[in-house]
């Protein structure tokens, strides 16, 4: 038996109950471990085979943490090291290779690249990468355009992508490193949510932690905690400290994290004479304490994924400071759980520092919003139940595709997309004259948008944007609901849709790689919940522009035979049968057939499987 045949068969008794379903969580560091990751492992270990990558030395690390998984210590370094990297990647090609996981999951970007090039290379069958944050957003010139593709191609190895805040997927999705539809966030964004147990107003833990800081109750204490980096804006803080200090005798500062960059000294140098009344502390088990004794988080940082720790102090209760880039907008409500300023603007943070820590009422109302905010939007077990229901989907749907025995020669492994990419190059490029004149006719006759965009569901049931050329007036009844395609399609798009000329913009999903030429026609994202599971394993292929149901009757053909035939198309696929389907596609476009079910302006809705 093969290794592939291997991985088949122990993936398939996995999905038939007989074994746990293996997944693996890699990420580079172990403090993202404890501080974002114990209850969702937790959580995961009873429903898993669950293994975890990370750069530890400690071999009792999940131990320690109550979990029940394997460690795979595998050193990912945040820093760049040629050979280093070479051999974590081939770490974790020997361990995905070896462990046949059915699900990998990435974070943070060293982790990400490195996790998902050994998945990709491994044919894991779900790889998921979730953004945290863009080293690159900060960067000029080389630096950004090399950081930069490496987040392209951990978008393009994975077949799920997530942000951990919807701002921070507008920005992804903005610079062009993935699709909107090929992106999502669960909840309302963060990798694991705040425990709301651990971080909490205490008035006693707060007392002791300001008497151990000397701190006195009538003194303003504000708090940094994380990585001291130039990108986390420390400078700024320090210099906008020195500033709100000369005006404030009461004001104290606290900074806690791993000082990565070596800034202490400026740190210290910046806050001048009131160096004295900062304390640094470089690492610490219970951030909640340092919380719980604060009166203000600072975060003046240049990028983030979501800022995190913003989310933790509003559990405490504790308002943030904190600047207005992507991710923090998502962790603060301006005004009302806290206070933003545009990131590197010193004098605008030293204002609302001044502002926090003068109105003692300010901070008590942002902070008690705060903490409601948290407890209503970022409760852990909400996030742990958003990430074992993910899961769970992608899972259960490869499982509903996995018998499907699909074609996978030469020819499916790489022929077809070398066939896709050469025909669709040559076809944008001669049929140009032609969508230029079908685009001037649709902006004359129907109006903007010329090109009707909607998200379907592709490899897999993953979501995708599908273009074509808009056929379909936008006409609605008097609740506002579009009125029936048979109302709605005007003569130049009975004839866009009778010659196929409509479809022409697919061949650009062609080229991106979200379609092939011929595959299964990609329907509606509504339907995936109707298929029977025979029905849905037509998602084990690429879909296509044409396909053999549309050469064997189009719509004219119930739904269920339609199916059937785009079943037997993944598990024959061939050179010859693409190219049948292709000679047969254009005699089907001349003859007209099949554009509409009998009885029916298009097509009848797909109600769902008679037999489930």
């Amino acid at each position: 038996m093969t290794g592939d045949a291997r991985a088949i068969a122990s993936r398939g008794d996995r999905e038939k109950g007989r074994l746990k379903r293996r997944i693996c969580v890699v990420v580079a560091s172990e403090m993202t471990v404890r501080a974002f990751l114990v209850r969702q492992l937790r959580a995961m270990q009873s429903e898993y085979d669950l293994t975890v990558v990370v750069n530890t030395a400690d071999v009792a690390l999940l131990r320690e943490l109550g979990i029940d998984g394997r460690l795979a210590p595998i050193a990912i370094e945040r820093r760049v090291s040629i050979r280093r990297d070479l051999a974590a990647l081939w770490s974790l090609y020997r361990l995905h290779r070896n462990s046949r996981f059915d699900l990998v999951h990435s974070m943070t970007p060293k982790a990400g690249l490195l996790g998902m090039a050994a998945a990709w290379m491994t044919r894991v069958p779900i790889r998921i990468h979730t953004f945290t944050g863009q080293v690159w957003a900060t960067r000029r010139g080389a630096s950004r355009w090399f950081l930069r593709l490496c987040d392209v191609l951990i978008a393009n190895m994975a077949t799920e992508t997530l942000a951990d805040s919807p701002s921070q997927r507008e920005f992804l999705v903005r610079e062009g490193i993935a699709s909107t539809s090929a992106m999502g966030v669960l909840g309302k964004g963060s990798v694991g949510g705040v425990d709301l147990a651990t971080f909490k107003p205490d008035s006693a833990v707060r007392n002791a932690v300001r008497k151990r800081l000397g701190v006195h109750a009538e003194e303003v204490l504000l708090l940094f905690v994380g990585r001291l980096t130039r990108d986390k804006g420390v400078l700024d803080l320090a210099q906008a400290f020195r500033s709100v200090a000369d005006e404030q005798s009461q004001v104290r500062l606290v900074i806690v994290g791993p000082d990565e960059e070596s800034l202490r000294p400026a740190i210290s140098s910046a806050c001048g004479p009131h160096v004295n009344r900062v304390q640094f502390f470089e690492e610490t088990n219970r951030p909640q304490d340092f919380m719980a004794g604060a009166d203000v988080l600072c975060l003046p940082s240049y990028r983030e994924g979501i800022g995190v720790v913003i989310i933790e102090a509003a559990g405490c209760g504790v308002p943030a400071v904190a600047s207005r880039i992507y991710g923090i907008v998502d962790a603060v409500e301006e005004g009302r759980t806290g206070l933003l300023h545009p990131a590197g603007d010193v004098a605008a943070l030293t204002t609302e520092l001044l502002r926090i820590a003068r109105d003692v009422e300010l901070r008590q109302s942002l902070g008690a919003a705060a903490r409601v905010r948290a407890e209503r939007e970022f409760p852990v077990d909400r996030m742990v139940a958003a990430h074992l229901s993910f899961y769970s989907e992608l899972l259960n749907r490869a499982a509903a595709q996995n018998d499907l025995t699909v074609r996978r020669g030469w020819y499916g492994r790489f022929g077809k997309r070398t066939f896709d990419l050469t025909v669709a190059t040559f076809a944008l490029l001669l049929l140009l004259p032609l969508l230029v004149v079908v685009s001037a006719i649709v902006r004359l006759t129907l109006g903007r948008p010329v090109l009707f965009r909607q998200r379907r569901p592709g490899l897999n049931g993953r979501p995708f944007t599908l273009v074509k050329f808009r056929s379909l007036t936008d006409r609605y009844d008097g609740q506002g609901q579009p009125l029936p395609d048979a109302d709605r399609l005007t003569r130049v798009g009975r004839v866009l849709r009778g010659s196929s000329l409509d479809e022409l913009p697919e061949l650009w999903n062609v080229l991106k790689g979200d379609m092939s030429l011929v595959g299964p026609r990609p329907l509606l994202m509504e339907y995936l919940p109707r298929y029977s599971p025979r029905q849905a394993k037509r998602h084990a292929v690429k879909p296509g522009m044409t396909g053999l149901a549309q050469v064997s009757g189009r719509n004219e053909l119930p739904w269920e035979e339609r199916f059937e035939l785009d079943l037997f198309y993944a598990g024959n696929i061939s050179l010859w049968l693409d190219l049948g389907i292709l000679a047969r596609t254009a005699w089907q476009v001349i003859a007209g057939r099949g554009i509409s079910q009998p009885g029916q302006a298009t097509a009848q809705e797909f109600r769902g499987a008679e037999e489930r």
